[in-house]
């Protein structure tokens, strides 16, 4: 099949990188939304985060199966269904006026915004040829990481002039704009869905990955505040898990019609990437979760202010992946770019570790523009690297599991996140406590300066006492957030430090141009 040339090729480009971008925005556009969703669903902020992560969890189930099923129903069909599903999904989030219709109707949207990750990304890198696939790679890794960046400037916006539920809306235009263009600029594939009878869906390996994924998630979110083991549900959702993920290997790597084509993993290369792929998405959706619910609640950001903070510097990031992509498409070295992102993410951290809460917007560009530099230094490379040294038979299943599972660290982080800030800030409130003594003078001032000034406006002694000791509460509480916030950022850098010496153990294979021509012909052979 001839590669796209001219406008048509743009096209492409344009279309794949926005329904990404599309798709990975609305991981993050609720983010700085959390505190007004909370309030009009009458939900906790621990409850509202179930928000985010019913999301993350559907597109960790439906992404390692995109491959399989653009194959069962034809890869244009399965991708314009899933951009349709996802716009109905939108517009149904919108309008729910409970938390557990929310959840559900973003459940469905991951379900459909599933494809347009895994399957953008194929229909992109099919659409250059083989040496050409870095820069491809830096296109599709400005949509990576500028939709998780745009969402909360655009979520803020939307929040502080219009009302929460159009952050769901402002996706049924772009909807409509991306199913008129597939439909008109991708071409099928020869054969495309039209094997269906010779393909037998995976049913006890679909089943298997829900298991294991639905019961992971739930431990992770819910474990901090059911005791941990203490709970019998979370001790059999632990057992659920281990059998699930056992089950699913199991079956993948024993069936002849696999739903998700483990034997990638083979692949030392691709094996070791994912390591890193995991990490790299559990410092992303971390960092962009953890910030907007710090600066809006220590800082005082408005919505609008705290996704800025994130937008401006997301732009330079505009300009670095295609930069990075094309030099790696001449035979750049990805290794440097990595040691270098994953350093700069460790200084990211203990620089947002170190903030002081009366901070401005402004004052966050710095800590924001490392962290843009160190996400393209490292996704760059490892988008590449996903598919560096497949054969092209195996880029799908490859780019599907890549995919699954940079959402799986992103869906695991938010959740590990939200746990060890809200047990960190119970930690620090029982400490802050323990100095709140009739004994301590700096509370004393404290205190009889809030009760005095509360006293002359009121003229009622009891009631000013009681004023200021509800004052002192508040300022205690928010302390203790703040520094279970920056706890939280100290965490993401430890973790790069632990994996930082398996960057050394990566190996991109060398592609002789004779050896690059052989794979853009069997691509073409193959589609």
């Amino acid at each position: 099949m001839a590669k796209p040339q001219g406008f048509a090729k743009v096209i492409i480009v344009l279309t794949t990188i926005t329904a990404a971008i599309m798709e990975l925005l609305d991981t993050t556009i609720v983010n700085v939304a959390l505190n007004q969703i909370s309030g009009s669903l009458g939900a906790t902020i621990e409850d509202i985060a179930w928000v985010i992560t019913s999301y993350a969890i559907a597109n960790v189930i439906i992404i390692p199966m995109t491959g399989f099923l653009g194959e069962y129903f034809g890869r244009k069909n399965y991708y314009t269904t899933s951009i349709i599903i996802f716009g109905i999904a939108s517009y149904f989030c919108g309008m729910s006026d409970s938390l557990w219709e929310l959840v559900m109707w973003r459940f469905i949207q991951g379900i459909g915004g599933g494809a347009l990750l895994s399957t953008s990304q194929a229909i992109l890198f099919d659409a250059f040829d083989a040496d050409e696939r870095p820069l491809a790679s830096g296109f599709f890794a400005m949509g990576i990481v500028m939709g998780p960046s745009l969402g909360p400037v655009l979520g803020g916006w939307i929040v502080d002039n219009l009302k929460w539920s159009d952050i769901f809306f402002v996706n049924i235009p772009i909807c409509v704009l991306a199913t008129v263009l597939t439909i008109v600029f991708i071409e099928r594939k020869p054969g495309e869905g039209t094997h269906k009878d010779k393909i037998k869906i995976d049913y006890p390996g679909i089943l298997l990955l829900m298991l294991f994924v639905g019961s992971i998630q739930y431990i992770l979110e819910k474990g901090e505040g059911e005791g941990w083991f203490e709970s019998r549900t979370i001790t059999l959702l632990t057992i659920t898990t281990i059998l699930g993920l056992i089950g699913f290997i199991w079956r993948e790597k024993t069936t002849e019609h696999p739903v998700v084509n483990l034997n990638v993993f083979n692949n030392k290369t691709f094996a070791m990437s994912s390591i890193f792929t995991v990490v790299g998405g559990f410092g992303l959706f971390t960092s962009v979760f953890v910030y907007p619910l710090m600066v809006q609640r220590i800082n005082g950001l408005t919505p609008t202010e705290t996704g800025w903070s994130l937008m401006l510097p997301t732009f330079l990031g505009v300009f670095l992946f295609p930069v990075i992509g094309k030099y790696l498409s001449t035979g750049g070295k990805p290794i440097p770019f990595m040691v270098a992102g994953i350093c700069i993410y460790v200084i990211f951290g203990f620089i947002g570790g170190s903030s002081t809460a009366d901070m401005g917007s402004a004052d966050f560009f710095p800590m924001q523009m490392l962290r843009v530099v160190g996400v393209s230094m490292l996704q760059m490379p490892l988008i590449n690297q996903a598919v560096a040294g497949l054969e092209p038979k195996d880029f799908g299943s490859g780019i599907s599991i890549s995919n699954m599972i940079r959402q799986l660290g992103g869906a695991f982080g938010i959740a590990v996140a939200n746990n060890y800030a809200t047990s960190r800030a119970a930690q620090h409130r029982s400490d802050l406590l323990a100095n709140i003594t009739p004994e301590n003078p700096l509370f004393q001032q404290r205190f009889q300066g809030i009760a005095s000034m509360i006293q002359q406006k009121t003229g009622d002694a009891f009631q000013a006492t009681q004023v200021a000791y509800k004052n002192i509460d508040l300022i205690v509480t928010k302390q203790a957030y703040y520094l279970a916030y920056l706890d939280t950022f100290r965490l993401v850098s430890i973790i790069f430090i632990c994996i930082f010496p398996f960057v050394f153990l990566l190996r991109t294979p060398k592609r002789s141009q004779a050896e690059i021509n052989k794979l853009n012909k069997a691509a073409e052979e193959a589609h």
